[in-house]
């Protein structure tokens, strides 16, 4: 049973560095380059564990970065139209011409970007799906990721590149990856939790997944462990799924300081509105259901699924609770974190 299963990892996956990675999807090659990936300041890295919010704030970024620009047009039309009133009776043809022309470019710039996902506008670093030349992107470039801390390129530490890590309490992250198993084809199906939740407190997530977002994440304490430990070095930002649940418009805000935007209440408004959960799943830019149906099984469920804290009561028996509870105490001890495991008690 265990050749059989170690058969069928071999057939999608190879193992560079101490972590599984896809055949079709990643060379060696490219994971060294990473190593070496010239970073700007500019650059904006959302970093997280999988199934622990990374879609959600990938959208809330992109959605601040696209209201700054908002508010840059309005702020350069307002001073335009000062400037020009004293002249407007004799340049108003002139004007209209040029505002007719630059209006229909920045319509046309304006429908480009609405026509890209979330997944092209702020693509994962590590796996260049789109065959993009990532030098050659305007900055502020965006980026998403699920690599560990050592995997990253070394040019992190010497930049002001911002990082935002999100973490989530790894018993809903656990349930969610479960529940994801069922409807991604690149993945096999976890039999039962039991079964998914050894692999997954002790690192060994590869063994049984094939999903390229998994297989090189490995154990959630390594990877949390890793990026906080290295907190201090970095531009870094750290936030919890579950707070941004609690008080998303003060999520956002924090997001907004942190990069450096200044944001109108109204922005602010909208952001929060289009970044909610129901808003989300009805959003083709950002609910991943572009996704081909090779690669996500449509009619067994959604990429986004609940969106909720806590689910994982519904899911675990007691004993699987108190066992990782107890795995969670030990790897976790020497770690100042605190989590929210369900909305209705206080972090622990």
């Amino acid at each position: 049973m265990a050749d059989t299963a170690a058969k069928s990892s071999e057939t999608y996956m190879f193992q560079y560095k101490g972590y599984n990675f896809p055949k079709d999807t990643v060379t060696p090659e490219y994971i060294d380059s990473l190593e070496d990936f010239e970073i700007r300041d500019s650059d904006v890295f959302l970093v997280t564990y999988l199934k622990s919010g990374t879609v959600w704030t990938q959208q809330i970024i992109i959605l601040i970065h696209e209201e700054e620009g908002s508010n840059a047009a309005e702020s350069e039309d307002f001073n335009a139209a000062e400037s020009q009133g004293s002249n407007a009776a004799q340049s108003e043809s002139s004007n209209a011409t040029q505002s007719e022309g630059s209006n229909a470019a920045e319509s046309e710039s304006s429908n480009a970007a609405e026509s890209d996902t979330n997944m092209k506008r702020m693509p994962w670093l590590e796996y260049n799906l789109e065959g993009q030349d990532y030098n050659m992107r305007p900055s502020p470039r965006l980026f998403t990721s699920h690599l560990t801390y050592n995997l990253m390129s070394k040019m992190l530490k010497e930049k002001k590149t911002k990082v935002i890590y999100v973490a989530r309490n790894p018993k809903d992250a656990m349930v969610s990856l479960f529940h994801f198993s069922k409807i991604c084809t690149c993945m096999e199906t976890a039999k039962n939790i039991g079964d998914l939740m050894e692999k997954y407190l002790s690192g060994q997530v590869a063994r049984i997944l094939i999903l390229f977002l998994t297989v090189v994440a490995g154990s959630w304490f390594d990877h949390i462990r890793g990026w906080y430990t290295h907190r201090e070095q970095l531009n870094f930002l750290f936030l919890t799924y579950e707070e941004m649940i609690q008080d998303l418009r003060g999520a956002v805000l924090k997001m907004c300081h942190f990069l450096g935007k200044r944001l109108q209440d109204s922005a602010i408004d909208r952001i929060v509105e289009k970044a909610t959960f129901k808003n989300m799943k009805n959003d083709p830019k950002a609910n991943y259901e572009f996704l081909p149906e090779k690669a996500i099984l449509k009619d067994n469920g959604k990429f986004l699924r609940k969106g909720t804290v806590g689910d994982w009561k519904n899911t675990l028996t007691v004993a699987q609770s108190e066992h990782f509870d107890e795995v969670y105490r030990q790897r976790m001890k020497d770690l100042p974190l605190k989590f929210v495991w369900d909305l209705n008690e206080d972090a622990s």
